[in-house]
C-alpha cells in the first residue's frame, strides 16, 4: 500500500485526505503539514487513521513515503518540490502555475531525470488534456476563456493595481486578456487550468487566456478552443465551485482524487 504525505490542509487537501481515509484511494496518509498548525489539527481530527503532523514542509519527504501531494500554493511548490525529488519521492502538484516559471520547470524536469522520480499534474477543473497532448505538435492556436462569479476572483494579485471593483460588477465583464504566462502570477489561486493547458499544448506565451466576471453565474466555466493541421477541438466545462472554497472547482478536487487513486492502484488504466 502506497504511503502518502500531504502538503496543505485546506479545502483540496482535506478532501484528498478524506478520500484516502475512506478507502476510495487505496493508500495510507502517514504525514501532513500546513503553515497553519490549526488547519493541520482540524484535518487530522476528521480522520479515523491519524497521520503525523510534521514541523516543517521539508520533513514530509524525509519520511518513508512514496509520494507527496502538494495542495498548498505556488510558493510551496517553489520551496519544497526540488527537495521532494532529491529525497527520491514522487510528487503531485496542484498549484501548477508555479511550473510556468521556466527556471522552476527546467530544474524540476532535470531532477525527475536525475533522481528517477515523477511529477504528476492532475487535469484539474478542465477536460480534454489527453486530446491536446496528442496533437500538440500540430497546434497552431490554443485559447481558454474562464468565467466565474466576481466573488471567486477576490484576493487575486491582479486587483492590487486595477481600478476594477468586483463588488460593483452587475453585468458580464471581461477582467483580463493575455497569455497563460501572464495570468498565473496575477490570478494564482484561480487559473491553474490555464497553466495545465499551456503545458499540454504550445506553451505559456502562445496560449491565450481571457477571464470574465459574471455576477449572474453559479458556475466556473472554462471554454477551450484548439486549432491546427489536425483540425479543431472545442471543449466547454461548467463546474460548480467547491462549497468550502469558491476559488476552487469541485472538479479540480475530484481530478486530484482520481489521479492519486490511479497512482495507488494496480488495475486497468483508461486514457492516456
Amino acid at each position: 500500500m502506497k504511503k502518502i504525505g500531504l502538503l496543505g490542509c485546506g479545502a483540496i487537501g482535506t478532501q484528498i485526505a478524506l478520500a484516502i481515509d475512506s478507502g476510495k484511494i487505496p493508500g495510507i496518509l502517514t504525514h501532513v503539514y500546513d503553515n497553519s498548525k490549526d488547519a493541520a489539527l482540524k484535518l487530522v481530527s476528521k480522520l479515523n487513521t491519524k497521520p503525523e503532523i510534521v514541523e516543517n514542509s521539508h520533513l514530509l519527504s524525509s519520511h518513508p513515503v512514496h509520494i507527496i501531494v502538494e495542495a498548498a500554493s505556488q510558493d510551496a511548490v517553489k520551496d519544497v518540490a526540488l527537495s521532494v525529488l532529491q529525497n527520491k519521492r514522487d510528487l503531485m502538484i496542484m498549484s501548477v502555475g508555479a511550473l510556468l516559471d521556466e527556471s522552476i520547470y527546467d530544474i524540476l524536469s532535470d531532477a525527475c531525470n536525475d533522481f528517477k522520480k515523477t511529477i504528476y499534474l492532475p487535469s484539474g477543473a478542465i477536460a480534454g488534456l489527453d486530446g491536446i497532448k496528442s496533437i500538440k505538435d500540430e497546434l497552431e492556436s490554443l485559447s481558454i476563456t474562464t468565467t466565474k462569479h466576481p466573488r471567486s476572483l477576490k484576493g487575486a494579485k491582479f486587483f492590487e493595481n486595477s481600478e476594477i471593483d468586483l463588488d460593483t460588477i452587475n453585468f458580464t465583464t471581461t477582467i483580463f486578456e493575455g497569455t497563460a504566462k501572464e495570468v498565473v502570477s496575477l490570478f494564482p489561486a484561480n487559473i491553474n487550468v490555464a497553466a495545465l493547458l499551456s503545458l499540454s499544448g504550445i506553451g505559456s506565451e502562445k496560449t491565450s487566456v481571457k477571464i470574465v466576471a459574471d455576477p449572474n453565474t453559479d458556475k466556473n466555466t472554462h471554454h477551450i478552443e484548439a486549432a491546427g493541421k489536425f483540425g479543431k477541438m472545442t471543449f466547454t466545462i461548467e463546474n460548480f465551485p467547491d462549497v468550502n472554497n469558491p476559488k476552487t472547482s469541485r472538479l479540480a478536487i475530484l481530478s486530484a482524487i482520481e489521479a492519486l487513486r490511479k497512482y495507488c492502484s494496480d488495475d486497468i488504466q483508461i486514457g492516456t
